[in-house]
């Protein structure tokens, strides 16, 4: 097989990849870590516009009590509504930012859009509604109209509030009650809270200096203006067709956005600090007959056997069949017990890199090219992207790779992007920068719970967070969240959040069928549960010191405060099994219940 990245015929050693890895992370190593990025609010306002709806909207405001107040309208507070609605539970009010369902994909539509993992297992409560995804990859519209079906199958619409944001919530020890105020007047009165945003919503901009001065559109990908660029996620945008383009990030949006720009524009200009590690994606249609076959119960079988192959631990039948599948994923469940076994484990996976070098090298005309789209780190640095044109793309003479070394585009001007002293003048200028992560909870959820005694949750959580199963925090009764912080996460995101999602319903099930006016963890629980999490930590925390900067690892940044709003580190099925076991004791062991009065 030829080098990866050499110009000789050698091999490429584990030696000399593990040497070019420290050097590129090396590079790419910032002392503002996650304080690159910008807020979009004040100059940055017009960024954070949704452009999907008309403006100038008003309705009057909600004086009402209720059972439940579901905070977002995304995944996760679809499927907490869907799970309540099978409990009998249906006195609830959803409130959401945007003016619909859909969460990060309402937000999500720029050009080519697409979940990255099979269909199948992505989208949630299929059984339910019966719907049959058109692709293995759904696209983006596909995705939207799905939410709104959801949306319609268990009748969210009813109490929904849309185009509303949360300004205050504050427990009231009186009346045992959330009184939550919005950003439209309303003065909601709920038992129980549950908290289902702050994951993949808030966009985030790179603060390159004098970003704010550009004198051309400007948009993220997150916020697409097709009124500019005309076309649609899956037409030609005809607009472009006069127009210098400049995109700034390579990572997964920009590997699904750039062929579509490259298509359409007079020239694209893809600014690149690390590469992206693109496989190969193979979408197909969806067979009817074969989604016929399927039995009852067949997504979460199909669901649990993909979590399986992507976390190592090898399903007897690979039912995906598909390049995050072959992957030959390390075991997450267990770690090294020596060096002879860390060793074959870094084998495997710089062999799979070696995999997604060679096919950039056999796909891109350049060698020089070719060679700077290279990604050398591991290959759980960065969440993988799959893409059939991304590569391709790089081979039309209007499409310019401006790599930056590691170091990021310098700066900004009224007329475009400066690298290393060029200026590159661009008429469009678009931010593929995604969506903060790692940045504080109540930071990404745009206000700040009061709980007992009018203590907020960063204040309680001023050296890092505290909670049980990270859906209940003390001093915070009946508010629950679904997040990632000390909870469930997974290659697949739904997987997580649905695991999530019915742990919440169950509890406040249990609640109300057990006449129960507060719930919430020992301080003593919170505690233990935060070591269960820690005791999984040092074998990814010494993985990812290894790892060029991303949102994976807080750009390389983080501290004991960060560290404690990790996640369960290894699969979500060992996630899942933990707290079916705790539910299971049937005690509710670690909480702390008030009956009613």
């Amino acid at each position: 097989m030829p080098a990866m990245g050499n110009n000789n015929d050698k091999k490429l050693s584990l030696e000399e990849a593990r040497e070019k890895y420290r050097i590129e992370r090396e590079k790419r190593l910032r002392t503002d870590g996650i304080r690159q990025y910008k807020e979009l609010k004040g100059d940055y306002e017009e960024f954070d516009r949704d452009p999907y709806v008309e403006p100038g909207f008003t309705r009057d405001a909600v004086i009402e009590d209720v059972d439940v107040v579901i905070v977002g309208g995304g995944f996760g507070g679809m499927i907490e509504a869907a799970n309540l609605t099978k409990a009998g539970i249906t006195n609830f009010r959803i409130i959401e930012k945007a003016g619909d369902f859909g969460g990060t994909w309402y937000w999500n539509r720029y050009p080519n859009a697409a979940c990255d993992v099979e269909s199948y297992v992505y989208l949630p409560l299929l059984e339910d509604t019966g719907y049959m995804p058109t692709e293995k990859y759904a696209k983006a519209p596909e995705i939207f109209a799905y939410c709104q079906l959801l949306g319609r199958t268990f009748d969210m619409y009813r109490g929904a509030l849309f185009q509303t944001e949360v300004e205050d919530m504050r427990w009231d020890e009186s009346t045992k009650r959330w009184n939550v105020m919005t950003s439209r007047s309303d003065v909601l009165s709920a038992k129980f809270i549950v908290i289902a945003g702050g994951v993949l919503h808030k966009a985030k901009l790179p603060g390159i200096p004098g970003i704010e001065s550009y004198a051309g559109r400007a948009f993220h990908t997150s916020r697409w203006d097709y009124s500019f660029t005309g076309g649609s996620s899956q037409t030609l945008m005809e607009k472009l067709a006069d127009k210098r383009v400049g995109i700034v990030g390579t990572g997964a949006t920009a590997v699904q956005v750039v062929p579509k720009l490259a298509e359409a524009a007079q020239e694209l200009f893809v600014f690149q600090r690390t590469a992206a590690c693109v496989g190969v994606r193979n979408n197909k249609p969806t067979d009817p007959e074969w989604f016929k076959s399927l039995k009852p119960g067949w997504q979460a079988e199909r669901t649990r056997n993909f979590t399986q192959a992507v976390t190592g631990a090898q399903p007897a039948v690979d039912m995906i069949d598909d390049e995050w599948t072959k992957m030959n994923w390390v075991d997450t469940r267990k770690l090294p017990e020596n060096d002879d076994e860390a060793l074959e484990l870094e084998r495997i996976d710089f062999e799979n890199m070696e995999r997604v070098r060679q096919r950039i090298a056999d796909v891109i005309t350049d060698p020089a090219m070719a060679e700077l789209m290279m990604p050398w780190y591991s290959q759980s640095c960065k969440r993988p992207c799959f893409h059939d044109e991304y590569l391709p793309a790089f081979n039309r003479p209007n499409v310019h790779l401006v790599d930056t070394d590691g170091k990021g585009v310098n700066e900004i001007n009224e007329r475009g992007v400066i690298v290393n002293g060029v200026e590159y003048p661009v008429d469009l200028l678009i931010f593929a920068s995604g969506f903060e992560v790692t940045t504080d909870y109540t930071h990404r959820l745009g206000f700040d719970p009061k709980g007992r005694n009018g203590v907020s949750l960063s204040e309680a959580w001023a050296e890092g967070p505290a909670t049980l199963h990270g859906v209940l925090s003390n001093g915070f009764p009946n508010m629950f969240m679904i997040s990632t912080v000390q909870g469930a996460q997974a290659t697949n995101f739904v997987h997580s959040i649905t695991a999530t999602a019915q742990h919440v319903a169950f509890l406040i099930e249990q609640c109300v069928k057990g006449n129960i006016a507060t719930i919430e963890p020992e301080t003593s629980a919170q505690e233990n549960w935060f070591e269960t999490l820690f005791a999984q930590l040092w074998g990814i925390a010494r993985y990812n010191a290894t790892c060029t900067p991303g949102y994976l690892n807080s750009e390389g940044g983080g501290d004991m405060r960060s560290a404690r709003a990790i996640a369960w580190m290894t699969s979500v099925l060992g996630f899942a099994e933990y707290v079916e076991n705790w539910r299971q004791q049937g005690d509710l062991a670690g909480l702390v219940l008030t009956p009613n009065s």
